[in-house]
């Protein structure tokens, strides 16, 4: 076992993505709840798990203007995703509107005289405890909740008086140098994340906050970073997001840093014409996917969605829960076009099909030039999430309207971040209306230092990418090749891999994912439990990540997700950079295990 239960994976993480859950036992116990799980819990999967510092945040804002013996809060970056919160709430339960309330914290007119590089401002949703299983479905599925970095950020800030109760200002108008926060986002050069008219960003020896060459906690970790060219001063947020633009938009196509990717001025995207402007960021993958949905609601008017293939669950649960509802295909075959076929002929409308390519877990994927022609003929949107394959890999907006991803997974690949995209094709039918759309109602939630370790973490996204598909091909082949594994789902390997083919890359692979099951669940808990391998929930992690997926995404509805092939012990695993030699010899000892297994 390389970690021990409720540990933050990657290990020694203040932000980790993951959360060990290291045994087959206790990704059981912690869907049940069991106390010998739970009070190990350091952290968890974000939208699952809410970081501890922003408990502490809202224990601390509930403390000031709630009652904390009856009510929590909710934390949001905006008064807007507040407000979605608090309808949510109203809409599913008998809770009068006074109880729900938004309370917004914006900074405070002190802030003027000070100079200050970072602002924030933070919306908190107060209700009665007994509706937090309700708010709880608003951050899970929406993926709109405030970052663990801007949370910590906010809290500093909040205790020193400069975030204060947007009732308290003195004036509507907020100030654009604000918030001073804690120390190490102050610089005598840099306002608002900006450098200054003229400023010089200051050396390590050259900071004030270094005192005899030593700093402790996190300015420590920032000395390092600087000392190694990994400077975080938040001044190289704007940069930073259209760097990742830039790469999100397919016009860096190697390995560069930062100063290299702003001084590069054209190239040749994704699609002919595509260019920065036409993506999006988002704080997580399901904000990218839940708002694209909001946006073609407004853009298109109110109807009814598609999810068409077995999603990943909150993709599901947004169209089901934010509009007029869904209409679900979950074995994403040829039969379930042929219906949708039948029902749009009949006269039915849509407002769009959302998918995957390829699927998770099963790595299938859908008829994607099938659905496009009919989206032509019937006039509806095709929004496609591509986390799985990734754009290095395969290209698949040509046939979409909107192509979504989470850049938590391969794109980040520290598992440090969270983030989301929304690329907009600018040859789709709707791209005006879209545009027009996005250009009126978009936020940009994401927090500046979330955006800085997305951009830096994704500098070498082209190398790691092609190592990660060159050594999950041997690993399938190996496995597939042991007479004690019943099923290998793999985009190479699966019968829909001609689908997947036709939108790979000439020198794209099949990407870091795969899952596998065995002929028991004994076999199956033998292998996960002797794979010796970081374990927990998410994927696209530089480390080989594995998790009993079906059980820790579909544990109240096993029954359900079976009846799609969707087998509850199935084992996902997620391929890292480690030496193709030492996976091997780490898998042959977990099928040895297997073999032990008594049938």
């Amino acid at each position: 076992m390389l970690q021990d239960i409720g540990g933050p994976v990657p290990p020694n993480t203040d932000h980790a993505v993951s959360v060990s859950l290291p045994t087959w036992k206790a990704n059981v116990g912690y869907e049940e709840g069991e106390p010998w799980v739970m009070s190990k819990m350091k952290c968890g999967y974000p939208r699952f798990f809410v970081h501890p510092m922003i408990q502490e945040l809202a224990k601390e804002i509930v403390q000031c203007y709630g009652n904390p013996n009856t009510e929590s809060a909710m934390l949001f970056p905006s008064a807007k995703t507040a407000h979605i919160c608090r309808s949510f709430i109203l809409s599913k339960s008998s809770a009068d509107s006074h109880s729900v309330r938004v309370v917004d914290f914006v900074p405070s007119p002190r802030a003027k005289a000070e100079s200050a590089n970072v602002t924030s401002f933070l919306s908190s949703v107060i209700y009665p405890k007994e509706l937090g299983s309700i708010a709880k479905q608003v951050w899970q599925h929406t993926g709109n909740g405030v970052s663990s970095r801007r949370g910590e950020f906010c809290h500093s800030a909040l205790r020193d008086g400069f975030l204060v109760e947007k009732k308290s200002t003195t004036t509507e108008i907020v100030p654009q140098r604000i918030c001073k926060g804690p120390r190490r986002y102050q610089g005598k050069d840099t306002v608002n994340g900006a450098f200054r008219a003229g400023g010089i960003h200051p050396s390590p020896t050259d900071s004030p906050m270094v005192t005899d060459g030593v700093r402790d906690g996190r300015e420590h970790i920032q000395f390092i970073e600087e000392r190694f060219g990994r400077n975080l001063n938040t001044s190289l947020a704007d940069q930073a997001k259209r760097a990742v633009r830039r790469r999100i938009a397919g016009v860096l196509k190697a390995d560069v840093e930062l100063i290299e990717a702003l001084k590069k001025t054209s190239g040749e995207g994704r699609v002919a014409g595509l260019t920065e402007s036409d993506v999006f960021l988002f704080p997580t993958g399901m904000s990218s996917i839940f708002n694209s949905h909001q946006m073609l609601l407004a853009a298109r008017g109110a109807m009814k969605s598609i999810c068409f293939g077995f999603p990943y669950i909150d993709t599901l649960k947004t169209l089901e829960k934010w509009g007029p509802g869904c209409l679900f295909y979950g074995n994403g075959s040829s039969e379930d076009i042929d219906d949708l076929e039948a029902r749009l002929d009949s006269g039915e409308k849509f407002l769009a099909v959302f998918t995957e390519f390829p699927g998770n877990p099963l790595l299938k994927s859908p008829d994607l030039k099938r659905i496009r022609s009919l989206s032509d003929k019937y006039d509806f949107a095709v929004v496609v999430d591509e986390t799985v394959g990734n754009f290095l890999n395969i290209n698949v907006l040509p046939y979409a309207d909107i192509v979504v991803s989470s850049l938590t997974k391969i794109f980040s690949g520290d598992s440090n971040v969270m983030g989301g995209s929304a690329v907009l094709n600018p040859h789709g039918r709707y791209y005006t209306s879209l545009k027009d759309t996005f250009a009126r109602d978009y936020e940009d939630n994401l927090w500046v230092e979330d955006a800085i370790f997305l951009e830096r973490n994704s500098r070498d996204f082209v190398s790691r990418i092609e190592k990660i598909n060159s050594t999950t091909e041997e690993i399938t082949e190996m496995l597939k090749g042991s007479s004690l594994v019943k099923n290998v789902f793999y985009p190479k390997c699966n019968p829909s891999r001609h689908l997947y083919e036709a939108f790979r890359h000439s020198n794209g692979g099949y990407g870091g994912l795969f899952s596998v099951t065995f002929y028991s669940t004994a076999q199956a808990v033998a292998f996960f439990d002797h794979l010796e391998v970081l374990k927990g929930p998410s994927l696209g992690t530089n480390f080989t990540l594995s998790s009993p997926y079906t059980l820790l995404a579909h544990y109240g509805e096993l029954g359900w997700a079976s009846s799609f092939g969707v087998e509850f012990d199935l084992v996902r695993i997620s391929v890292g950079l480690e030496d193709v030699s030492d996976l091997r010899y780490r898998f042959q000892r977990a099928l040895e295990a297997v073999a032990k297994v008594k049938t």
